[in-house]
Parts: structure tokens; C-alpha cells; sequence
């Protein structure tokens, strides 16, 4: 079952991303031009980093009796802080490549924070 729900999954992302790529070929020059889809274009990496990130926080694990050292809660937070570090690199920086690099060194060096004070 888990290998079908990856093939429809893969199929579904190809699908989209065909789609996506597809509709400015088919869409007349001056509606691309105007200002909002310029915004939209800016914003729509970010965001979509932003809902991946978001659908894999692991907070499935966590219970009223989850304790501070739990390796699940080090995870979650260091996800969160990770995701706000991302948003607070791209606010200023405006470069994708820049604040996903940033998000992989936050986390895994939050990771390793929790568990060597916290442990």
C-alpha cells in the first residue's frame, strides 16, 4: 500500500509541476506582467517551502507526558526554530538557496543543542 501512495504521489507532484510550468506558455505576455503576479512569483517559493516544512513537523509523538529531554520534543523545536530562522533569512535576504541552507545548518545545530544541554 505505501508503495502505490508514492507512485500516485510522485505522479500527482510530476502532474502539478507540468501544469505549473505549462500555463505561462499559455498565458497571454501582458496578464504575466502585471504587479500582483510578480508578488505572487517572489512569495511562492518561500511558501511552498513553508507548507512542506509545516506537513513534516513531527508533533504525532508528543503526549501531555512528553518530558523536556524527549528526543520527539528536541525535534519539533528545532523544526520551529529552523522554520523561523528560514523566514527571518529570506525576509532580508530574498535568496531561497541561502535560507535553505541556513534551515538545514539551524536544525541540525538545534538538534545537537538540545541534546547536549538538555541530556
Amino acid at each position: 500500500m505505501t508503495s502505490s501512495y508514492l507512485i500516485i504521489a510522485t505522479f500527482a507532484m510530476a502532474g502539478v509541476t507540468f501544469i505549473t510550468r505549462a500555463i505561462p506558455a499559455l498565458i497571454p505576455k501582458k496578464l504575466l506582467d502585471t504587479p500582483w503576479l510578480h508578488r505572487l512569483n517572489e512569495s511562492l517559493p518561500l511558501s511552498v517551502m513553508v507548507l512542506l516544512i509545516l506537513t513534516s513537523l513531527s508533533y504525532q509523538d508528543l503526549s501531555v507526558s512528553t518530558g523536556l529531554s524527549s528526543a520527539e520534543l528536541h525535534l519539533l523545536l528545532a523544526q520551529i526554530g529552523a522554520l523561523a530562522l528560514v523566514l527571518f533569512i529570506y525576509h532580508f535576504s530574498r535568496q531561497l538557496l541561502v535560507s535553505m541552507i541556513v534551515g538545514i545548518a539551524a536544525i541540525n545545530g538545534l538538534l545537537w543543542t538540545f541534546s547536549s544541554l538538555l541530556n
